[in-house]
């Protein structure tokens, strides 16, 4: 009975999961075979500090979460839930007294502050040295840069704060009560030796502090502390259940997909990220040319090469600009529409380097480019050509990782928004000639904070068993080897237009 007893508390375990984004608040309950039992979202945006700068309203988020995590545990019940665990975006954090308040608020990774640092550390260290430290290209919203901006604009918030927490720490903060932070998180500052999965006191001096500034690492899946009975109260969530450590929500997605050798996951919503798993801290220069970064795996001695670059984004400004008047279903007709299109959209071409600091081709300062219009071009051409550019763009970043890494990659897992195309799944998988997967469960950063949540507590002895219960592939969109044979003469022509565009605008700039 005692065995049976054990058995049926097991299957009746489950996780809640904070999935803070910067766009979206998402508060999940995660049973052990990967299935979510329920979820409440509500959207997320910064506010206005002054005409001028963009901040978090830290305790409007907390209210959502509390909000939805109510309605969650209502919904379910609290009977089986042994634990709680967050993941946030990476980079925006803020300084806190001992009581753990705020002594400034958290400065959107949108706002325009950091720039001027960027500059100002610049005169003291390379880029391409930072890079190699902290596996980071320098950014104006890095965390570093706001440090450094705190202190010439705010100093008196700085001097009243014990630690800076980020994100995921200023939600534990509040359900436990204690201060952590995890290197997941911390390797999106620009202030950690990679390599090494510590601080970087070099990094850190240059913006004045020391890693003393900062809470003790508390490694995923260790336990941060209990939710109090404050928190139980504004949550609904048990007392004194345990409150294990998340972190960047990235680095959960690879978890959650389950990548192994041979396979890159593609977190793909308005960003799309390229994520590969790897077991050893070499950055190379031409990774530093192609605009890659590195961050700390939920494992130790492992490393997440990738690239951010537009995604969604673009396929959003096609949508507002071409297919405004469309009020509902519109995605699905914009899909429908460009299934129609003929492999090459009209022999357009859309490079989609809209956003020109980010990806393979910022050297140039490369903005986005639609060439190929003729009077009869239509709008379902130009979505088309968005998808394929998209596509291409996405090859340029995994040969250039797959090259220098010496891999082979034989498979594309796609989690997020992005994976519900099924149209730009095929044409992902006809540019690149690799199969893409898509999971059971598209929403990958919940899944891996779920696993590493469940083997946090005990309920699974190992990541990879959590893994195996609860990660499942979907569908396959094998590479059709005619349409590759196509794609194989646009996408050399592309490369030669950004090529050439990128030596026009990198003159101009």
């Amino acid at each position: 009975m005692g065995k049976d007893r054990g058995i049926e508390i097991r299957m009746n375990s489950r996780v809640i999961v904070f999935d803070c984004g910067s766009t979206n608040l998402r508060v999940a309950a995660v049973d052990i075979k990967g299935n979510i039992l329920a979820q409440q979202n509500y959207n997320n945006a910064p506010v206005k500090q002054n005409s001028t700068f963009l901040i978090w309203d830290v305790e409007n988020i907390w209210n959502k979460l509390t909000r939805a995590c109510r309605r969650v545990c209502a919904s379910i019940g609290q009977s089986g839930i042994k634990g709680v665990i967050v993941t946030t975006w990476g980079g925006d954090g803020a300084p806190v007294d001992k009581n753990g308040h705020l002594t400034y608020p958290v400065i959107s990774w949108q706002c325009l502050r950091g720039r001027e640092e960027a500059k100002e550390i610049l005169k003291k260290i390379s880029a391409r040295d930072i890079f190699k430290i902290t596996g980071y290209q320098i950014i104006p919203f890095n965390t570093l840069l706001r440090i450094m901006w705190l202190k010439k604009n705010a100093p008196a918030s700085l001097d009243k704060a014990k630690y800076w927490l980020m994100m995921p720490g200023l939600i534990n903060f509040k359900l436990s009560g204690k201060f952590s932070i995890d290197p997941t998180i911390a390797s999106t500052t620009m202030g950690m030796d990679l390599g090494r999965r510590r601080w970087s006191e070099r990094m850190l001096a240059l913006a004045g502090i020391d890693s003393s500034f900062f809470p003790s690492w508390i490694e995923p899946g260790k336990i941060i502390g209990e939710v109090t009975p404050q928190a139980s109260r504004e949550c609904n969530l048990p007392r004194g259940i345990p409150v294990v450590s998340g972190g960047h929500d990235t680095e959960f997605a690879v978890i959650g997909s389950r990548i192994s050798q041979g396979e890159v996951l593609v977190s793909s919503g308005s960003w799309e990220i390229p994520i590969f798993r790897v077991d050893k801290f070499n950055p190379q220069d031409q990774e530093f040319e192609e605009d890659l970064l590195f961050e700390a795996d939920v494992l130790p001695g492992w490393w997440n090469p990738q690239s951010l670059v537009p995604g969604s984004l673009i396929l959003e400004w096609v949508r507002k600009n071409f297919f405004g008047e469309i009020k509902e279903n519109v995605y699905k007709k914009m899909i429908l529409e460009g299934e129609k299109v003929r492999l090459g959209s009209g022999k357009i071409i859309l490079i989609p380097s809209f956003i020109p600091y980010r990806g393979p081709y910022k050297r140039y300062n490369l903005p986005g480019v639609i060439l190929g219009l003729k009077v009869d071009t239509n709008r379902s051409q130009i979505y088309r050509a968005a998808l394929e550019g998209l596509s291409f763009q996405l090859r340029k970043i995994l040969e250039g990782i797959i090259f220098y890494r010496n891999l082979k990659v034989e498979k594309l897992k796609v989690v997020g928004g992005g994976s519900k195309n099924r149209l730009w799944n095929q044409i992902k998988a006809d540019v690149s000639g690799i199969p893409v997967v898509t999971l059971s469960q598209e929403e990958a950063t919940v899944m891996g904070a779920a696993i590493v949540a469940f083997s946090g507590i005990g309920v699974f002895s190992s990541i990879e068993e959590a893994q195996k219960s609860m990660v499942r592939e979907k569908e396959v969109f094998k590479p059709s080897s005619q349409n590759h044979f196509f794609y194989e003469e646009t996408y050399q022509k592309y490369l030669k237009l950004t090529s050439l565009l990128g030596n026009f605008y990198e003159e101009k700039s």
